[in-house]
């Protein structure tokens, strides 16, 4: 009998905290009382967390970041460097080319969305639509006209008027493909000189009979002296960058 009435208890105990717990998880909650539109602290902090585990894939793919690392991946296959620079090193280099090339247009949205925002002159749709102006221009810019036609057949969208009607859900994956096939024409102009030196060493080390060593362990020496003697990080990132401008 005790032990029913101390359970009984226990759940008297929890019913408040129960009820509490549902109105907080309650989509009334979600705004605060009075104020049209705003939104409370954890809907807040729901939103925030959930923008934070989207930014890296929004990093990757839909900025400079995309083009940079493909390029800096072929560069260092074409190299037969292996490992040298490691994954490490290409990504915070790439990372901070992208962030040196989107430097004007992150200031413009500053200046534009967030800090009439954060002065309460603009509502958050507000922020939103300017904010996506400058990354509009930018996206537009890179995307060919046959990726964005092909995703508006895929999608069934009817063909915009003007270039500034695009669909972001059209633009977006026009602009990932887009960069794409830019990484690789790159990519593939890269491996070329390292290729002739490739056929040249792997022709001699043929005609002398050097059999036993591989081709790729004599030329990959010839490669780095000749990326050195160009100055390629130099030319190799500048072009890049240049790319942009």
């Amino acid at each position: 009998m005790s032990r029913r009435l101390a359970g009984a208890g226990g759940l008297a105990l929890l019913l408040p905290a129960a009820a509490r717990a549902a109105r907080a998880a309650s989509p009334a909650s979600w705004f605060v009382a009075g104020q049209a539109g705003a939104m409370s602290a954890p809907m807040q902090i729901v939103l925030l967390l959930t923008a934070l585990t989207l930014l890296p894939a929004a990093l990757v793919s839909v900025t400079p970041f995309l083009r940079i690392s493909v390029v800096l991946h072929f560069l260092r296959q074409a190299l037969a460097t292996q490992t040298a620079p490691s994954n490490q090193v290409l990504v915070g280099l790439a990372l901070f080319l992208s962030l040196l090339t989107i430097e004007p247009m992150a200031s413009r949205i500053y200046e534009q969305a967030w800090t009439p925002l954060e002065n309460g002159q603009m509502s958050l749709p507000q922020a939103a639509q300017e904010a996506a102006k400058p990354l509009r221009q930018f996206w537009l810019r890179f995307a060919r006209e046959k990726d964005i036609a092909l995703l508006l057949e895929i999608s069934h969208a009817p063909a915009p008027r003007t270039p500034a009607d695009v669909d972001l859900k059209v633009l977006i994956p026009a602009y990932i493909l887009s960069e794409l096939k830019a990484s690789f024409q790159i990519g593939a102009v890269l491996y070329l000189p390292f290729l002739v030196i490739d056929l040249v060493v792997a022709s001699v080390t043929l005609s002398v009979g050097m059999v036993q060593l591989p081709p790729v362990m004599i030329s990959a020496p010839f490669k780095i002296l000749l990326f050195v003697l160009v100055d390629g990080w130099n030319l190799v990132v500048g072009s890049l960058l240049k790319s942009f401008n």
